[in-house]
């Protein structure tokens, strides 16, 4: 009696795990999702000319482990891409906007996968991508207003 109620225990704790893990992986997603579609929407404001990359490749940043080396790309590409923007419509803005604090995101991001380090990587690099994501709606935002 006491195997088989220790048995009904750990399976119950076996599946609530699963279903936090589920419900973090979802959160993540559409999270992600969303940032992606602020990135896509600050790249599309940005004329053909002016892009150094395509908006549509923003989307490579859901393939798992890519998204690493993939973020870095799309940095210092939008970075390019919207300095070249507001450089044509003369708006003053730092030459490569966006491209240190989404450096620092992308760097802190790697970092969070080395053991140890990331319990002080992993809540830095959400803090700077976070900053990031807000800097990029904020710059797309001045392109639209101008």
């Amino acid at each position: 009696m006491d195997t088989a109620n220790n048995s009904a225990l750990a399976h119950g704790i076996g599946a609530v795990i699963f279903m936090v893990i589920g419900l973090i992986v979802v959160v993540e997603l559409v999270a992600g999702i969303f940032y992606i579609l602020t990135l896509q929407k600050a790249l599309n404001r940005c004329a053909p000319e002016n892009r150094a990359m395509e908006p549509g490749m923003i989307w490579l940043l859901l393939i798992p482990c890519v998204n690493f080396v993939w973020h870095f790309f799309v940095v210092l590409n939008l970075a390019k891409s919207l300095g070249a923007e507001f450089q044509k419509r003369g708006i003053t803005e730092e030459p490569e906007p966006g491209k240190v604090i989404g450096l620092v995101a992308s760097i802190l991001w790697c970092c969070a996968c080395i053991p140890l380090v990331n319990y002080l990587a992993g809540p830095a690099a959400l803090v700077c991508w976070i900053i990031y994501w807000v800097k990029i709606a904020g710059y797309a935002k001045k392109l639209e207003a101008a």
